[in-house]
């Protein structure tokens, strides 16, 4: 299922509750692609490429650089490329984002500040300044600076990359981050409409008081500004909106482990997603025990048929790939690419 899914999509979401292995069933994907598929389109255009991949991690608790054993931080870094392949061919290559919450919501809210300034006399920008340091410490701020960030992502990389794969946050933070596209759309779009009714009304004071200049007014550019800024953002959501509605271009997996914890809180992420108009391809159980090593790790094994069965129940048709527990740890493209054999 996985792998078949990052053949066929251009977007995947990995996400669950905390601890289950998201990051490395993602990197794993998405090494695997790189590896094993030429792009999409290739054919057609009569040349040889090499898949190139993009993983980004949106999780502030960021595993990303320890599991391929380099830094990996808030700009795009090359994780590993295929250096054997012939000149003639576009190498494949995997890229990697760890997304900074905190350098991405101070670059959010200096971005807006300096179009609030823009917009404002300058006896109010010590307001302006006293309203972004609140907005930093309120909610929402966070997911709506990451949001953006992963809009810009999709926006600058969607054609350069053949398939992006998100290592999301915990399962909580990600349902809200999936329902955000559309939310800020019809907010935008809110704004967007007042906005006109606004310059309506401004353009009708103007002709009022004789100052008809709409061109070179400063209220008027300043209506034409506010409207620009509206209608990037109205179009960068909207943008990522299509993107994750569209099954035949995004997918979301749900990874877990058999217990009875991640597989209650991956049922309610399941019904959170598909309530939102996202695509569920389906769930990767991690770490199952073998029924050959023992006793103790033959009854765990049992113990974790009953959660899948469980998961089953709950999720009737639900399609599931599974992982068994390795020996050693995760580290390092040797490690993820025998991890990746075991999802063929």
């Amino acid at each position: 299922m996985l792998l078949d899914l990052a053949r066929d999509r251009r977007v995947l979401f990995i996400g669950g509750k905390g601890g289950v292995g998201k990051t490395a069933v993602a990197s794993t994907t998405a090494l695997h692609r790189a590896q094993h598929s030429a792009p999409q389109g290739a054919a057609r255009q009569g040349t040889q490429q090499g898949a190139r991949v993009l993983v980004v991690s949106t999780d502030p608790a960021h595993n990303l650089g320890h599991l391929w054993e380099r830094e990996v931080g808030d700009e795009v870094v090359t994780l590993w490329e295929d250096c054997g392949a012939p000149p003639e061919v576009r190498p494949a290559r995997l890229d990697g984002v760890e997304i900074d919450p905190e350098a991405t919501t101070a670059a959010h809210l200096a971005d807006v500040g300096e179009t609030l300034r823009s917009m404002m006399p300058a006896h109010l920008h010590g307001e302006v300044d006293k309203h972004l340091r609140l907005a930093a410490r309120s909610p929402g701020t966070h997911e709506a600076a990451i949001l953006e960030r992963i809009a810009a992502l999709l926006q600058d990389h969607g054609e350069d990359h053949d398939l992006i794969v998100f290592d999301t946050a915990p399962s909580g933070h990600t349902a809200r981050l999936m329902a955000l596209p559309e939310i800020m759309t019809a907010w935008t779009e809110g704004l967007l409409d007042r906005r006109t009714r606004a310059e309506r009304f401004g353009a009708a004071v103007r002709a009022l008081d004789g100052d008809d200049a709409p061109d070179g007014s400063s209220a008027a550019a300043r209506d034409r500004r506010i409207r620009q800024v509206l209608t990037r953002r109205r179009n960068r959501f909207e943008a990522m909106r299509q993107v994750l509605s569209d099954a035949s271009r995004c997918s979301f997996v749900i990874v877990l482990t058999a217990e009875r914890l991640p597989v209650l809180e991956s049922v309610e992420l399941h019904a959170q997603l598909t309530e939102t108009g996202v695509d569920v391809g389906g769930f990767v159980v991690n770490r199952l025990a073998p029924r050959d090593a023992g006793d103790f790790l033959a009854a765990r094994r049992d113990q974790e048929q009953r959660h899948l069965d469980e998961l089953g129940r709950r999720v009737p048709g639900a399609v599931v790939d599974t992982l068994p527990l390795l020996r050693g740890d995760l580290v390092g493209v040797a490690a993820l690419e025998r991890l990746g054999e075991h999802l063929r």
